[in-house]
């Protein structure tokens, strides 16, 4: 008996997970899923956490060294960054078409506005405080962030991904530059680190369905009440637009018009990958299968893979950036603000900013929206508005810069003739069949 796919496996445990809180919900288990079926989930998410790291250290230095040459790291290094950038800048930009069109913030009764700033003031008074203490930082400050002091230290937190980048990038570098026999134990032993890493996540995958039942089941025993979701339905709405527009228009018309592949081909390649971005919210956490599915099942070269997603881990937030964009006008329109051109022409610019300084990881996006919110002249208070809903819509969002990166690592493999068939790894596999059939027309 054929075995079911892994993403229509993940699927199953998302259903389940679903119907399951809700019938906990309605019996009134939410003590039983926070004590015994929440943790499942923890774990799960834990473990891809915990691989993190060590994939990109692997697969990273395993990449630039195999590149044998400066010159095709910094080619490489361009093209990824300009495509971030360019992806960036048009999902932040379709968020503000798309709030200025709709205009949920308008939507929203005084009343409930009322509540929802009494509900998560304390939420927003913590998220602003963080964002307060970035603000008050030098201009360079970020750029400072990047070089670690102690690469162990920076190694002991996934929230330092940008500074491990750094350190391994440097590193490969230096692989490069030493002598091929100098450099051969080193390609060997990280060659050998990431095929067990890469087996690691196989393993892992194995929960998947158990993990994602367990996270889904969770967040709806823990949602909030269904009058508050009714009141900010147009906000959600218009940010699930804009994310699905991304998802299953923007990003699958890049790869079909740069790349040739098709729609179903790079759905069925990525699905699994997206399935776990839904329930980790992590697109850290769902790094490691990310890679897999890249590498494996749409045929971007390991070279190119291990390069281009561990940085888009770490910088390229679309579904983040199009998120803040919409979350600030909404704010300002429900506390009745009218945002000039150049206002939201800025806060194009801060979203770009900021969604490379987020980090990976669920909710940060939260904290970066106070610094967009502060430039627009928003009052920052108003983040208690959106806090209700943001648990699904950061599950979301997640999708779309699990997406971004995928489609990306597919340009960057194309414009460097590194994309290849994923179902044919080498000729030498119909060799064979050829010799038989050349030898069979001889015999004739």
């Amino acid at each position: 008996m054929k075995k079911l796919a892994l993403h229509w496996q993940i699927l199953i445990g998302m259903g389940a997970g679903v119907l399951f809180g809700v019938l906990a919900a309605s019996l009134n288990w939410n003590q039983f899923v926070s004590d015994w079926i929440k943790p499942f989930g923890t774990i799960f998410i834990n473990l891809l956490k915990l691989i993190a790291i060590p994939l990109i250290v692997a697969s990273l230095i395993k990449g630039i060294a195999d590149l044998q040459d400066i010159s095709k790291l910094s080619k490489m290094g361009t093209r990824t960054i300009g495509i971030y950038l360019m992806t960036t800048t048009i999902a932040i930009i379709l968020g503000l078409i798309l709030v200025n069109i709709i205009q949920p913030g308008k939507w929203i009764e005084p009343s409930t506005q009322t509540e929802l700033m009494e509900a998560y003031g304390g939420d927003a008074s913590s998220r602003i405080a963080q964002a307060e203490a970035q603000k008050g930082r030098g201009p360079l400050q970020p750029l400072v962030d990047i070089v670690p002091d102690n690469i162990f230290g920076a190694a002991t937190n996934n929230g330092n991904m940008l500074q491990v980048i750094f350190f391994v990038i440097f590193f490969g570098i230096g692989i490069i530059l030493i002598p091929a026999d100098k450099a051969k134990p080193l390609r060997e032993f990280f060659d050998g680190l990431n095929e067990v890493v890469l087996k690691m996540i196989d393993i892992i995958m194995l929960g998947a369905p158990f993990g994602v039942f367990a996270l889904l089941a969770a967040l709806v025993v823990e949602s909030p009440s269904a009058d508050l979701f009714m009141a900010l339905i147009g906000y959600g709405l218009c940010v699930l637009i804009g994310l699905g527009l991304l998802i299953f228009g923007f990003y699958p018309l890049l790869v079909k018009t740069f790349t040739g592949k098709n729609y179903r081909f790079f759905f069925n390649g990525i699905s699994p990958a997206q399935l776990v971005a839904f329930s980790t919210s992590s697109s850290a956490a769902t790094l490691p299968v990310t890679m897999e599915r890249v590498e494996e099942h749409l045929g971007v070269d390991e070279e190119v893979g291990s390069f281009v997603l561990p940085i888009g881990a770490t910088i390229n937030m679309d579904g983040t950036s199009l998120y803040q964009a919409v979350a600030a006008v909404f704010i300002a329109q429900a506390f009745g603000m009218e945002l000039t051109l150049g206002t939201q022409l800025g806060i194009i610019l801060t979203a770009l900013l900021a969604s490379i300084g987020s980090a990976a990881v669920p909710g940060a996006g939260m904290v970066m929206l106070v610094i967009v919110l502060g430039q627009a002249g928003i009052p920052e208070a108003g983040l208690a508005l959106i806090f209700a809903v943001d648990r699904p819509l950061d599950m979301c969002r997640t999708v779309a810069n699990v997406t971004s990166d995928a489609t990306v690592s597919m340009l960057v493999a194309k414009s460097m003739d590194k994309l290849h068939d994923p179902h044919v790894k080498d000729w030498d596999d119909f060799y064979p069949k050829n010799r038989l059939q050349q030898t069979t027309e001889v015999e004739k």
